[in-house]
């Protein structure tokens, strides 16, 4: 009976500790869920949008004191409203990892730190995403500016992001990254070694990030379709995206993903011709 006790309190502590880390997640996100509310209702939705970041007079002094300032502000703003929108809806799908990474570090003194570098590694994976996805987007816009043709059919960008990401859905690649996100606790097993603890979280941090812009970053360019400052829209990529990497069945999602995608670029430009 004596044996008994200390084990089911050792239970009951890793379920608090469970119920803590999910609770954390979920307030982070609702945090971010929050701010990019406040944020599409103030004068400076536009900026949610990823649209017209020099328009401010504050951001165009930055821009004008810092070498090259009218490149790397915007895109560093870009990528921070990215990583913004990330926390929202990808911050809960980390769960699995964490929790893994929890109970594998639990008896370290530096545990929640750790916690905290694989976090921050999750994050910079997506932020490094986010300069990747506002090249693009100047990329286009550079593109319309200067092709007439291309400038009054801007709906062919969108059918092609359309196509693109409804073809990703039957790759090999979007399934190879969609089954490491899948198997949390083989992932951090074959990472974590605890030799070099701060180096091993912040790679499982980096990696895991990267695995999951591997299996999301088509869905997530999506956003640029239907704008990027929509939460309706978000909401509805999220909880498509957590739905493929966590919940049971979720792979299954490939089928129905990709033709609806695929249809819905059909759709887009049926309408436009």
């Amino acid at each position: 009976m004596a044996t008994a006790r200390p084990a089911a309190f050792a239970a009951q502590r890793e379920t608090q500790r469970d119920v803590a880390l999910a609770l954390l997640l979920a307030g982070l996100s609702l945090a971010a869920w929050g701010a990019l509310w406040a944020w599409s209702a103030s004068p400076y939705a536009r900026y949610a949008a990823h649209d017209g970041w020099l328009d401010s007079t504050v951001f165009a002094a930055l821009c004008r004191s810092l070498p090259g300032g009218s490149l790397v502000v915007p895109a560093a703003l870009y990528a921070l409203a990215w990583v913004l929108m990330i926390a929202a809806m990808m911050l809960p799908t980390t769960y699995p990892v964490l929790g893994i990474f929890r109970v594998m570090t639990r008896s370290r003194a530096d545990a929640r730190q750790l916690l905290a570098v694989v976090l921050a590694g999750f994050f910079i994976a997506w932020f490094g995403f986010g300069l990747i996805a506002h090249v693009l987007d100047a990329g286009v816009a550079w593109l319309g500016g200067r092709n007439v043709w291309l400038a009054e059919r801007g709906w062919i960008a969108g059918a092609s992001v359309l196509v693109a990401a409804g073809l990703f859905q039957f790759s090999a690649l979007k399934y190879r990254c969609l089954e490491q996100c899948r198997t949390p606790f083989a992932f951090v097993a074959s990472r974590w070694h605890g030799h070099a603890p701060a180096r091993e979280a912040f790679a499982i941090g980096i990696d895991h990030g990267v695995f999951c812009v591997g299996c999301c970053w088509a869905l997530m360019l999506c956003m640029f379709v239907v704008g990027t400052g929509s939460l309706g829209w978000m909401l509805a990529l999220g909880a498509l995206m957590a739905t493929e990497k966590n919940l049971p069945g979720g792979a299954r999602l490939r089928l129905p993903i990709g033709l609806g995608l695929l249809a819905a670029a059909a759709v887009v430009v049926v309408v436009h011709l």
